[in-house]
């Protein structure tokens, strides 16, 4: 499969303003929930909910708030009720966008999301317009610095994954969703710790930015919706190696 690394594109950058604007026990804890809801409050039989209370402990998100999120999903709690969505769009340039929400008010998400696109460059799509050139699958991140690409390849082929690319300051590993717990659980086993691991949209092209106040027009687009509170990842099939940023 063709395309970029979202992570190496895209991650770090969302990290870098989740943490200065406090967003991300927000956005984890949405996580916990779901999880939880999905696949039962047990770590040790929800590989999903697992690997997200790493994610959590290496936020240094406090023990309490993990624990309040995961009743949230069991019932064990009450809490608002969140709602999953996808919004697809185009960003200056043409660029194809994938916007995931989650969201106890369905109508503040939307109207938020697509003021956004109008706002920096871009506008909403019909559903389904962009999904086609995306492919969601299981990705992992692993530090270069932490493992080896044989040690990778070793621990998670036989587990079903499907690519393992070599990112330089990192490695990233791809496989279909329905083997991501598998993959997660061969990584665990090998003692390989991960840098991050979700559920996202892949692109299956990109599209080279080398304009670099196109490459600005689109980060500020992405920028803006991942400062929303219902946005929970934004995927673009951008490639922005090309384009010299400041």
């Amino acid at each position: 499969m063709s395309g970029h690394s979202k992570w190496a594109t895209t991650k770090r950058h969302k990290a870098a303003i989740d943490a200065k604007k406090g967003k991300i026990f927000s956005a984890i804890s949405k996580d916990l929930t779901m999880a939880a809801k999905d696949g039962g409050g047990d770590p040790s039989t929800n590989a999903r909910l697992r690997m997200l209370i790493q994610k959590a402990k290496a936020a240094n998100m406090p023990a309490d708030n993990v624990d309040r999120a995961i009743k949230k999903g069991t019932g064990e709690l009450p809490g608002v009720v969140y709602e999953q969505l996808l919004y697809e769009g185009y960003g200056p340039g043409g660029i194809g966008i994938i916007v995931e929400v989650t969201t106890d008010n369905k109508n503040r998400a939307a109207g938020e999301v697509r003021s956004t696109f109008t706002k920096n460059g871009g506008n909403l799509a019909a559903p389904g317009a962009l999904q086609f050139n995306f492919t969601k699958l299981g990705q992992f991140v692993v530090d270069a610095e932490k493992s080896t690409e044989e040690a990778i390849m070793d621990a998670v082929l036989d587990a079903g994954a499907d690519d393992i690319r070599n990112e330089g300051d990192c490695f990233e590993i791809l496989c279909p969703v329905q083997a991501f717990s598998a993959v997660g659980e061969a990584l665990e086993k090998a003692g390989i710790e991960t840098e991050d691991s979700e559920l996202a949209w892949i692109p299956n092209s990109t599209t080279e930015v080398t304009d670099p106040e196109l490459a600005r027009k689109i980060m500020k687009l992405i920028d803006s919706l991942e400062d929303l509170e219902d946005v929970q990842n934004v995927y673009s099939n951008s490639d922005f190696d090309g384009a010299l940023l400041d």
